[in-house]
């Protein structure tokens, strides 16, 4: 068994990838599991970051999480636009932030 087939993909993220109605995501298996890997390490990456950036600079969780989408959004984007909005959403679940 490889080890991206044990790769378990969240559905929030799924949902990327699904066109209206449907259930089969428009990336193959292993493409969706690498761009899953990518948007979840940038996530963990931005945690310490982000903290860093609330408590030196003085400004609000939302302002940091603004921020840091405005970061992720700047050409050459690693990621898609709507991985961008994934990857901030799960950056506020790790950051315990609404």
């Amino acid at each position: 068994m490889s080890d991206e087939s044990q790769i378990e993909i969240p559905p929030s993220f799924m949902a990327l990838y699904l066109a209206p109605g449907g259930q089969k995501p428009s990336l193959p298996r292993a493409e969706l599991a690498a761009r899953y890997e990518l948007c979840e390490d940038l996530a963990q990456m931005l945690t310490d970051t982000a903290r860093n950036m609330e408590f030196s600079l003085g400004i609000t969780a939302a302002d940091v999480l603004a921020r840091c989408l405005q970061g992720l959004r700047v050409e050459p984007a690693v990621v898609t636009v709507a991985e961008s909005t994934w990857v901030i959403t799960r950056l506020a679940e790790l950051l315990n932030k609404p």
